[in-house]
């Protein structure tokens, strides 16, 4: 089977010339259907960057970037958007959640963005809250729920159309101890299931949790090693 992932020579560059900044400084990564890796680095090592080129979020100065067979490289905004809305799930440390919209409302809400009827989207959002324990919270607003209630409504969110790709951006970094062990928990089931998850964390205890660590360090791989 292809690789899920296939980026070779990839750059990002900020002003180039004599003042550039190599956020991204030609990396080159491959990631199979499956895996459970995590990427990890210090403030300023170019994590976050790699995580919005992984996600489709922002887009490479130069480079290969192959995603489930297709080339990304060089597609315009809403081209980037159809195939991020199908291939991969979003987890964030601020949640971002819409405070006005109940839990199964902002789980739905992706679902609309792909043109889903209601009772459908009805259907994954009730399963997708089910998985993660908040069936009796469906109705809840995000206010009156505690910081890990919140998160796994984003997980519940990021999973419920089923992409082959959960990408979890610090995802334990607003929560307590018991909190975030229950979000990683959750990410493992989802690992073993199937779904390829992609972790971004500074938490070297977090990381640890991956099968895979790729350590990044002045926009370079320093590390890519197996747990």
């Amino acid at each position: 089977m292809p690789n899920l992932i296939d980026i070779h020579d990839y750059y990002k560059i900020y002003t180039p010339g004599e003042n550039e900044v190599r956020a991204l400084d030609g990396i080159n990564l491959t990631v199979k259907h499956g895996e459970f890796l995590a990427i990890t680095g210090p403030s300023g090592s170019g994590k976050s960057t790699l995580m919005n080129m992984l996600g489709l979020l922002d887009t490479g100065t130069s480079g290969t970037y192959i995603l489930n067979g297709t080339d990304v490289a060089g597609m315009d905004d809403d081209e980037l958007s159809n195939i991020r809305n199908k291939e991969i799930g979003f987890i964030f440390q601020g949640f971002n959640l819409i405070p006005s919209l109940t839990a199964k409302e902002n789980v739905e809400l992706p679902l609309i963005y792909r043109g889903m009827k209601v009772a459908e989207r009805g259907k994954l959002a009730a399963e997708a809250l089910a998985r993660v324990g908040l069936t009796k919270r469906r109705s809840h607003l995000p206010s009156q729920m505690s910081g890990g209630q919140q998160q796994r409504v984003a997980i519940a969110r990021a999973v419920a159309a089923r992409p082959p790709i959960i990408l979890a951006d610090e995802p334990t970094g607003n929560l307590d101890s018991h909190s975030g062990e229950e979000v990683m928990r959750i990410l493992r089931e989802l690992n073993e299931e199937g779904r390829t998850v992609i972790l971004i964390t500074h938490d070297n205890k977090v990381a640890a949790t991956a099968r895979r660590i790729i350590r990044i360090l002045d926009g370079k791989i320093a590390e890519d090693s197996v747990n």
